[in-house]
Order: structure tokens, then C-alpha cells, then sequence
């Protein structure tokens, strides 16, 4: 496979994929439930919020259901993908590391493309702009996906999805090389079939990943203060949860 030719295509010249495998509806249950988290520990009346990362707009879809939303997402594919199901959500293509907006929001969110994030001082980078742009009281939150302390070699999932004329299987494999490093890849196999006729993508993301205990640090350093609880969905298996960061600018 010729990795950087199939850097990121989901982002990118697969984008017309991303409503298929990853439907907006099975972002409600998450997205409620920041929402909830907003509301329940903000210092100030939350109305505004800042989505960095925003991707193709799925969350935003149920966020603007309780606050005015801003979103900004590095690629301009997944972006025409957020205007299109959310008119009314403002979005500005730009980077989560280095953006600087004129507005300062009451809640400002980094949910699964933190991942993205591939070095201590890139985490604290994206964590630095969220701070910058919440006003004061507010909350930040966030999530980690993967953490060094926990993470699994050679983890497989495979996910099928019919919508015609469209059968798809994705295949997703995380693999991490170099265990000393703060990276891992994931790669990502499509068999896409259009009325029956098979064709197969690849792609390939190289994500962060950190131990716990730089996430806490590193949301230290930015100035925040922190409450970290687990998050659970229903459809995580039973035992299973993620680290959520809730983060008050005070």
C-alpha cells in the first residue's frame, strides 16, 4: 500500500462514504450526553458552543438543539458535508491547533479528533485554543479514545452498512509500531459495492496516543480545572468506558 497517497481519504476523496458507515443518528445518545454535561456544570447559562474538530457535522446536528453552534474542521470535503445538514451551524475551515476566532463561546468541545492530535505539544496546542475561546465559567470537554496505558495491539472491527445502492464493509485496524512513540495507525479497508459490482479503498490515519497521565497534565498546564468522569454509551460492551474530561475555565 502506498500509505501517504492513502493518507486520510475519508476526509478527503471518501467523504461521500462518511453518511454511510457512520449515520448521524448514532451520534445522538454521545451527544446528549455532553450536552447534559454542559448544562449541569457550567458556572455560566451555556448558549454558545465551539466544535473543534467538527468533521462532518453529526454532532452538531443534535448540539444546535441546545445551544448556537460554531464548528471548525481542518478539511473543506467534510465540511461541505456539515453545511449541508446543518444550514443554520456556522463553519469556518481552519485548524484547531492555531485558530483564532474574534468570539469567545460559553462551551467549547474537542470530541473524537483530539485523536488526531500526534505529540504532547499538539495536545496541548488544541487544549490552549479551546481555553482561548471559552469565556469565563465555562466548559470544555473532551475524550480520549485510546490511551498508551490501555491500548490494545492489533484491535479489529469490522462494521457493514446498506443503503442502495451502496453495500459497504469497513474494516478498521489499529496498530501501533513503535510503542515508544506517541502515534499509533489505523487503517481502514472498504469494500464498497454499487449495485453488486465490488471496488476496495484503503486509508490510513496516523493518530496520538498518551498515557493518562499526560492528558490530566497537559489540561493542567492550559489552566483548566478538572473533573474527569467515565463515559459509557449504550452501545459500548459492558464493562467498557472512556476518560471524559470536564474542563471549567475559572
Amino acid at each position: 500500500m502506498d500509505i501517504e497517497r492513502n493518507r486520510c481519504r475519508l476526509y478527503d476523496d471518501l467523504s461521500w462514504i462518511w453518511p454511510l458507515i457512520s449515520p448521524v443518528q448514532e451520534y445522538r445518545e454521545e451527544t446528549d450526553l455532553v450536552s447534559a454535561l454542559i448544562r449541569e456544570n457550567s458556572l455560566i447559562e451555556p448558549h454558545t458552543l465551539l466544535h473543534l474538530g467538527c468533521g462532518g457535522g453529526h454532532n452538531d446536528f443534535t448540539f444546535k438543539k441546545y445551544f448556537s453552534v460554531t464548528g471548525i474542521d481542518l478539511s473543506p470535503h467534510m465540511l461541505n458535508l456539515a453545511r449541508t445538514l446543518n444550514p443554520e451551524v456556522e463553519y469556518f475551515q481552519d485548524d484547531m491547533r492555531t485558530v483564532q476566532l474574534e468570539s469567545v463561546f460559553d462551551a467549547v468541545v474537542i470530541l473524537d479528533s483530539i485523536t488526531y492530535m500526534k505529540t504532547p505539544e499538539e495536545l496541548y496546542q488544541a487544549f490552549h485554543t479551546a481555553y482561548e475561546h471559552l469565556r469565563e465559567g465555562g466548559i470544555f470537554i473532551t475524550f480520549a479514545e485510546e490511551l498508551k496505558d490501555l491500548f490494545v495491539q492489533n484491535t479489529t472491527h469490522i462494521t457493514e452498512r446498506v443503503r442502495e445502492p451502496f453495500e459497504i464493509i469497513f474494516i478498521e485496524n489499529m496498530y501501533d509500531p513503535d510503542p515508544e512513540d506517541t502515534t499509533f495507525e489505523c487503517t481502514f479497508l472498504y469494500l464498497i459495492r454499487e449495485n453488486g459490482k465490488l471496488s476496495i479503498e484503503s486509508d490510513h490515519h496516523l493518530l496520538g496516543i498518551f498515557p493518562h497521565a499526560i492528558w490530566m497534565k497537559t489540561l493542567e498546564e492550559v489552566g483548566f480545572s478538572i473533573e474527569e468522569k467515565k463515559l459509557h454509551l449504550s452501545t459500548f460492551p459492558e464493562e467498557f468506558s472512556l476518560p471524559l474530561f470536564i474542563c471549567t475555565k475559572c
